[in-house]
């Protein structure tokens, strides 16, 4: 039975989630130069590493003009649905595709694929992956639902609660948010508490 390990998922630092996207969230490129330092830290440890991103086709049921609630975002091979520039996603990051049909809204990055098709709960159980802790944007929204579904999978949940940012459609929305994903179950917790936790965890392997 391999080692139950821990992984890294960067939900959705995209152009358009950020300042002068589509869909920007206030202040959403904060999240960049924190993650960058949790991606330098999972990268070093050897851990494995996903990005998720909305990759939608142009007639999605998701958007506005077809039916959805949201203005277009995130086209597939768009300079939106691109990674965030400031991003330093590392060579072997694994990128999930979520929203990819016309009737896939993509919220949970769980909901998403790897390039060759194969779904991330699955690739997760096959890398033997037993607890993925959470950052990127929105929190209200696909930070939430990935973190939701995660738990109802049985993955443990850890919230880096300093690299998430959120749309607050209405008021409080953050709020509610952390509240029902830490009501589930998930971990808070910011950069020094990982580092120093990930740090215990090697020492322990060591041992």
């Amino acid at each position: 039975m391999p080692k139950r390990r821990a992984a890294l998922l960067v939900v959705d630092v995209q152009n358009d989630f950020c300042p002068g996207g589509a869909l920007a969230v206030t202040d959403g490129d904060r999240v960049v130069p924190v993650l960058n330092r949790y991606l330098a830290l999972f990268h070093r440890k050897g851990s494995p590493i996903f990005a998720s991103r909305d990759w939608h086709p142009t007639d999605s049921a998701h958007f506005k003009p077809h039916g959805g609630p949201w203005p277009p975002h995130c086209v597939k091979e768009s300079e939106g649905a691109a990674f965030h520039p400031r991003l330093t996603l590392p060579p072997e990051t694994i990128v999930i595709s979520k929203g990819a049909t016309r009737w896939d809204d993509g919220y949970s990055a769980l909901q998403g694929t790897t390039e060759n098709g194969t779904p991330l709960p699955l690739l997760l159980k096959q890398m033997a992956v037993d607890r993925l802790y959470v950052g990127g944007l929105a929190t209200d929204y696909c930070v939430k639902a990935s973190v939701m579904e995660a738990i109802k999978l049985g993955f443990s949940i850890t919230l880096l609660t300093d690299a998430v940012a959120a749309v607050n459609v209405a008021p409080g929305d953050e709020e509610r948010a952390f509240q029902e994903m830490i009501a589930a179950g998930a971990q808070p917790a910011t950069f020094d508490e990982v580092s120093q936790t990930l740090d215990s965890s090697a020492q322990k392997v060591e041992q």
